[in-house]
């Protein structure tokens, strides 16, 4: 599981490809193609795209909400939200090949999700974003501390990734409540040199 997950954002400046590009050449080894509200049609030449990128920098490719896409183009796993298809469907279809991601706000999400066979779990908001419509509550470090605690009593080994309006001045912190990585997308590509940034952000992570 990589400590740190770039989420494809579209910006003014950047396209999804160009995103992940940017995620990429700064060292991030895990890509996550997130187009809300995109037909599956429209998703799919760019997920052939960025799939063609990250087996270049041979870098894990999963693609958010669509599991007959990922079988469809051989990606390495899916992301599922709340609102998507539940974590037990998409491992019936998928089976062991492929890595399945579930989205949570509380221990009682995370436990759903680990007894449905997701891989990992993506946990948030931290804060406030923008890149994401219908907001769960906020979390913060006390969140985070709580229910990572609450994974250790119950004997839960999951990877669990914080995701939200995350800055790179947060991750220090977020990182000793015990979380297995940081998920990013906005911070990296609002930075004068999103490449940079990202080169940043690894070596703080690794420090």
């Amino acid at each position: 599981m990589a400590e740190i997950q770039f989420i494809t954002h579209y910006t003014d400046r950047y396209s999804y490809p160009d995103s992940a590009r940017m995620a990429l050449e700064g060292g991030c080894r895990w890509i996550q193609l997130r187009m809300k509200d995109t037909p599956v049609a429209d998703i799919e030449p760019v997920a052939l795209e960025v799939q063609a990128l990250c087996r270049q920098y041979q870098a894990t490719f999963i693609i958010d909400d669509h599991v007959e896409l990922v079988q469809r183009v051989h990606a390495d796993g899916v992301h599922l939200g709340k609102t998507d298809m539940p974590v037990a469907d998409a491992r019936r279809l998928l089976g062991k090949d492929y890595l399945i991601g579930g989205t949570a706000n509380t221990f009682q999400d995370v436990l759903m999700h680990y007894e449905a066979g997701a891989d990992y779990i993506g946990c948030g908001p931290f804060r406030y974003t923008t890149t994401k419509k219908n907001l769960s509550p906020i979390l913060g470090l006390e969140g985070y501390g709580r229910i990572v605690r609450q994974m250790q009593e119950a004997d839960i080994r999951l990877p669990i990734v914080a995701i939200g309006g995350i800055t790179v001045e947060d991750i220090p912190g977020i990182m000793q409540t015990g979380v297995s990585g940081i998920a990013l997308s906005g911070t990296v590509l609002r930075a004068e040199n999103p490449v940079d940034e990202m080169r940043r952000i690894i070596n703080q992570i690794r420090e």
